[in-house]
């Protein structure tokens, strides 16, 4: 079995999606010891601004007619959905950004479904687990003067189940900024309470994907 992880924080030390990820990841390994894990970090190896709209543009041309800003386009769109379909569970790690997804995983996205295997109305991860772990700042629950405020993971829900078809558990984790800002301080407590259960749903998520399979 094999597992896809992407990763998009812009943080790589102290980031709460990284190590509730790293949960799920580590959990789907100790149980699956002979699978393999596939990541991609858009933090590291990040999408180009303009690789969408050369796919979109490279797509319906010809090959031989391409530019080679169309042909790199095309073939990191293949290589990122080869990964996508190989992959017999999921894991996309990100932070709410400014209220909403970031733009590197927008573009990540945005690029995946110019593959023709992965257009709206194939649904090709049908059946397929995805973990999508989201870290929050703040809170957005409701009832909180934020609430409706997160643009991203409803979005992101959209996308992952309903366009692409697949089974998705979100694990969450709030109030991330709490230790780090002074007006936060007397919700360090929630804070600590939301990434407890996060890891928990994390370390449960990683043991059911490991005895998935499609």
């Amino acid at each position: 079995m094999s597992l896809f992880r992407l990763d998009s924080s812009i943080r790589q030390a102290d980031s709460v999606s990284r190590a509730v990820a790293d949960t799920v990841t580590e959990n789907w390994v100790a149980a699956n010891p002979t699978g393999t894990v596939v990541r991609r970090d858009l933090a590291v190896d990040g999408v180009p601004s303009t690789a969408w709209t050369d796919a979109v543009a490279g797509g319906p041309t010809p090959a031989d007619q391409r530019t080679p800003a169309q042909a790199a386009a095309v073939a990191l769109a293949t290589t990122i959905a080869d990964e996508v379909a190989a992959a017999d569970a999921l894991v996309i790690a990100t932070s709410l950004y400014n209220f909403g997804t970031s733009q590197h995983l927008k573009t990540w996205i945005d690029l995946l479904i110019t593959d023709p295997r992965f257009a709206p109305g194939r649904q090709p991860l049908t059946g397929k687990p995805v973990a999508l772990v989201i870290a929050r700042g703040g809170g957005y629950a409701p009832g909180t003067p934020r609430e409706g405020w997160d643009h991203a993971t409803p979005w992101l829900i959209r996308i992952f189940q309903d366009v692409l078809g697949a089974t998705v558990t979100l694990v969450e984790a709030d109030l991330t900024l709490a230790e780090v800002v002074p007006a936060m301080a007397d919700l360090i407590p929630l804070a600590h309470q939301s990434a407890t259960a996060a890891h928990a749903l994390a370390a449960t998520t990683g043991k059911s994907f490991a005895t998935t399979a499609v």
